[in-house]
């Protein structure tokens, strides 16, 4: 199965690849908005580019670590590297600007959730530290909700959870 995302709304439509040859041009209809698009099977080079996008994306997931979202109903597993510095956090939406957006269709997950700040310490180590942006469902760590403007230090293994959605921090140092 491929899942195929409106260009007018986000919305995913999910299809059977296998059913088609390559270089076939499929026409779709978007159950939410309604809006008409075409594709075409086969060899994508935006496809390579973003591979390659990757590719770089593991470079920076090795030097400041990253976090893994878990799948539930609302989204697959995703894992999404973060930079030096605040990492903002949130749904993934267009016209929303985000340093580590998740793909998720979580209603209770805000566009800008929360925030991740990494930085290198004297001695050479990471510290991670977690705090809220203001969220509609809060952010909660290990089964407790942080506060208005509450920063947290976090290791390696730290379960947040931001409304339906819980990810795993991943470590640089590990």
């Amino acid at each position: 199965m491929k899942r195929v995302r409106c260009p007018k709304c986000d919305n995913f439509i999910v299809f059977d690849e296998t059913q088609y040859g390559e270089g076939q041009s499929l026409c779709f209809v978007c159950d939410v908005c309604h809006r008409e698009f075409t594709i075409r099977l086969g060899v994508s080079k935006i496809r390579a580019l973003q591979r390659d996008e990757n590719k770089s994306s593991e470079n920076v997931s090795g030097q400041w670590g990253s976090i893994v979202v878990l799948e539930n109903g609302f989204g697959y597993k995703q894992q999404l590297p973060l930079h030096e510095g605040d990492n903002l956090i949130g749904r993934r939406n267009k016209g929303t600007v985000v340093d580590v957006p998740i793909e998720s269709n979580d209603p209770s997950l805000d566009r800008c959730h929360c925030f991740i700040n990494v930085r290198r310490l004297h001695d050479g180590t990471l510290s991670y530290t977690l705090r809220d942006n203001h969220s509609n469902v809060g952010t909660v760590l290990m089964n407790e909700m942080l506060g208005d403007k509450e920063r947290i230090p976090i290791d390696d293994g730290a379960v947040v959870t931001l409304g339906a959605t819980t990810f795993i921090l991943r470590s640089a140092d590990n």
